[in-house]
């Protein structure tokens, strides 16, 4: 694959942020219980991606039992994101919510790159790469703050 089909495919993903949000806000809203909407989307998500592991082949689960416990981590912080913008985007906006998603993303990933953090590249936080970063968050700024004015 292409950096050009790695960077569409993680575009697609980010459109679906928002909209994974929004729609199981509305669920959450619907039913009157958050914390099971959230449940009924980790099951679809399950299903989802046990169907695509079955697909590309189970052994990887073989190996998955001899790695480090703390890699298991993400479960729990996706658990986290799901529950917490469920939770909050009623109340907070959906764009707010993201916003504040999305600049927590930008430092994290700042700082996973810079020290090499969980085996990714490492990348230097130069001045030209934390301007970027600031510009970035900028943008995300004014599209919700000045946005609305």
């Amino acid at each position: 694959m292409s950096n050009t089909s790695y960077a569409m495919i993680m575009l697609i993903a980010g459109i679906g942020i928002p909209v994974l949000a929004a729609l199981n806000a509305a669920l959450g809203r619907e039913i009157g219980a958050p914390a099971s909407a959230s449940v009924i989307l980790f099951a679809v998500a399950f299903l989802t991606s046990l169907c695509v592991a079955v697909f590309m082949g189970v052994e990887p689960f073989q190996k998955a039992m001899l790695a480090p416990k703390h890699l298991f981590l993400a479960g729990a912080l996706i658990a986290f994101y799901v529950l917490s913008i469920t939770f909050i985007a009623p109340h907070f906006g959906v764009g707010n919510a993201v916003f504040f998603v999305l600049l927590g993303q930008l430092i994290s990933a700042a700082l996973i790159d810079h020290f090499g953090l969980f085996g990714a590249t490492q990348a230097s936080l130069t001045l030209t790469r934390m301007a970027g970063i600031l510009v970035m968050a900028g943008g995300v700024f004014l599209t919700q703050v000045a946005g609305k004015s």
